[in-house]
């Protein structure tokens, strides 16, 4: 039988992981501002070298995906 000790130890690292991934989802609701200075630089930085170096199609349909997702 388990002791009382023993079953909050377990309850707790089997309740540990639920709670770490709902906190991880609650995270992500919106970009800060930030987030989006950082986005947009990346999009510069990325337009920048398509115009030295063209992005060939399969690149091109990754961008897609990505866009389609959201990322």
């Amino acid at each position: 039988m388990l002791s009382t000790r023993m079953f909050r130890r377990s309850a707790f690292a089997a309740l540990l992981p639920v709670a770490v991934a709902v906190a991880g989802l609650a995270g992500c609701a919106s970009k800060g501002p930030g987030q989006r200075a950082g986005a947009d630089f990346d999009r510069g930085v990325r337009n920048a070298k398509d115009a030295i170096d063209p992005a060939g199609p399969v690149e091109k349909a990754g961008r897609g995906f990505d866009r389609a997702l959201g990322k």
